[in-house]
């Protein structure tokens, strides 16, 4: 298995693009992977574009109308159907929409394959993450669930224990969706309260069905949630999760809207929050995982110059085994193609200047404290499901 990780990237996805007003701007990819490069990375890793999902592929998650659809709309936005999601406010239908989409999928789909087929340990696409679209339906920005096609496709190939941690600020519920009755995919979906955050989706009690109860985990999070709480429900959550279950694959999604200062959500969480989270799920995949699989995608993220840039290049230093330090200065020329492309000025450091830390769940339970609340709602929902105690 080779040592060094694989960077999905493709230039056409920057075609996914809803309109100057849309908040899902895709200047944020373009100036992720321009902030990658300034650092070098893309020299520390294999850089690989993939094919676009097929329709084969494709259907390993959605229903053959909506793909049709979805290429009806790509070809002639005017005719969108929003019985199926598109054309509307969150999914405005454009040209290419089926192209662009499609292609984002089959770079996810990608990581997955060469992770499992041993060709590297750890597989990036930032420009994934798509987790709110079903199975016949766009919704929340998101039109094709690459998320969930990449999980489809490892148990295609024969895996039998898939692990996926959603950490963006709203609920996976497109991926939950898709497994929600299969017992060989964990789905763990850290995320803003249902009551105060789109989808409205995500509450402890939803557990999975069938075969596959147990198999759905969720932290709905209090508004306002900060780095310690945020870091303080992963630990008390995935850690012991991904112990038992022993995924051949650990897939993660690092939306980038949990940040103070992302404009669509409300937690408080910091840059090197997420980036600690990053680091956790990198040593999770290695401890747990089999043989360090990890494929590791983007998702939302809507303060697209100060923050998202920054949270993915952490992200790929991470799996790249070469983390870019908090303290870096970010290049010159990175601040110079960031004020081209937007007339904003850029940030000057890979940090927000915080130093964080949480309190251990057994360390102590607080009854009047929300965030302590929320990780007890879920341990007691879920983790007897899965014969571990709450």
């Amino acid at each position: 298995m080779s040592g060094r990780a694989q960077l999905m990237w493709d230039e056409a996805v920057t075609g996914y693009d809803f309109g100057s007003s849309h908040p899902m701007d895709p200047v944020r990819l373009a100036l992720t992977m321009g902030l990658v490069r300034a650092f070098g990375l893309d020299g520390a890793v294999d850089v690989r574009s993939a094919k676009s999902a097929g329709e084969s592929t494709l259907r390993l998650v959605h229903r053959e109308d909506y793909v049709a659809a979805v290429r009806s709309a790509s070809a002639a936005p005017g005719s969108a159907d929003q019985a199926y999601g598109l054309g509307t406010v969150d999914d405005p239908a454009f040209a290419g929409m089926h192209e662009a989409s499609a292609l984002i999928a089959g770079l996810s789909v990608g990581a997955a394959e060469a992770v499992w087929r041993g060709e590297s340990r750890h597989a990036v696409n930032f420009t994934g993450g798509l987790h709110h679209a079903m199975p016949g339906a766009a919704s929340g920005f998101c039109v094709y669930n690459d998320p969930a096609l990449a999980i489809a496709r490892l148990l295609e190939l024969g895996a039998e224990r898939v692990a996926y941690v959603d950490v963006d600020v709203h609920h996976g519920d497109g991926v939950q969706a898709a497994f929600w009755e299969d017992p060989r995919v964990l789905t763990v979906s850290l995320h803003e309260h249902p009551r105060t955050l789109f989808p409205q989706t995500g509450w402890p009690e939803e557990t999975g069905a069938g075969a596959g109860e147990g198999g759905a985990v969720n932290v709905a999070l209090p508004a306002g949630t900060g780095d310690a709480g945020w870091l303080r429900a992963f630990h008390a959550v995935v850690p012991e999760l991904l112990e038992d279950f022993r995924p051949q694959v650990l897939v993660t999604q690092h939306g980038a809207d949990t940040h103070a200062e992302d404009p669509l959500a409300h937690l408080a969480v910091s840059l090197d929050a997420q980036r600690a989270v990053m680091t956790a799920c990198h040593e999770l995949a290695h401890a747990y995982a089999e043989d360090g699989r990890w494929v590791a995608l983007g998702g939302g993220g809507y303060a697209v110059v100060d923050v998202v840039p920054r949270s993915w290049t952490h992200l790929v230093g991470i799996a790249a085994h070469a983390p870019v330090e908090p303290e870096s200065v970010i290049p010159a020329s990175w601040r110079d193609e960031v004020y081209a492309r937007t007339r904003q000025l850029g940030p000057a450091r890979m940090t927000d200047g915080r130093t964080p830390s949480w309190k251990p769940w057994e360390d102590g339970y607080d009854p009047a404290d929300r965030l302590d609340q929320a990780v007890l709602a879920t341990r007691r929902s879920a983790f007897p499901l899965r014969g571990l105690l709450a």
